[in-house]
């Protein structure tokens, strides 16, 4: 059995601006930060995304950016406002080859993903620039759950 990882990202804290539409809300100078530090735990924990999804909104996008640099990363105009099971879906899609996949999403899709996929009691919440890293034997194609390795976040590091 093939392991596959999927690495689960809520953006970095973002601006509250009124009259700035939602999608172009850039990251605030802690959400530059937490961003780096987050790409800084990854590489610290030697996960690197053979596969990085990313909403196209400014804050998701930068948060990849700073997170990956050098990254490849596809942009999924349908991860911005989804749902837990459209993201399940858009993951399912993902290459058989595809061994460690990294999704760049928002609250509260992503965090009800990782809730789904590890049936975690207790949860912490997932607070700007977390992360959670999940495990599973399942082909992406027939994800139905997995095993929450870590979680991280800026709040808690």
């Amino acid at each position: 059995m093939t392991m596959r990882t999927l690495i689960v990202l809520r953006h970095a804290k973002a601006v509250h601006t009124p009259g700035l539409a939602d999608p172009e809300r850039p990251l605030t100078d802690r959400g530059e930060r937490d961003a780096r530090r987050v790409g800084e735990t990854l590489a610290a924990m030697g996960l690197r995304p053979d596969l990085v999804l990313c909403s196209p909104a400014v804050r998701t996008r930068r948060t990849a950016e700073l997170a990956l640099p050098g990254e490849p990363v596809e942009f999924e105009r349908d991860i911005y406002e989804a749902y837990a099971d459209e993201l399940l879906a858009l993951v399912r899609r993902a290459d058989p080859e595809v061994r460690t996949l990294l999704l760049v999403g928002h609250n509260p899709g992503v965090h009800e993903l990782v809730l789904g996929l590890t049936m975690h009691a207790g949860d912490p919440g997932f607070p700007p620039g977390a992360f959670a890293v999940i495990e599973t034997g399942d082909e992406w194609a027939e994800l139905e759950s997995g095993r929450a390795v870590t979680r991280w976040s800026p709040k808690d590091n």
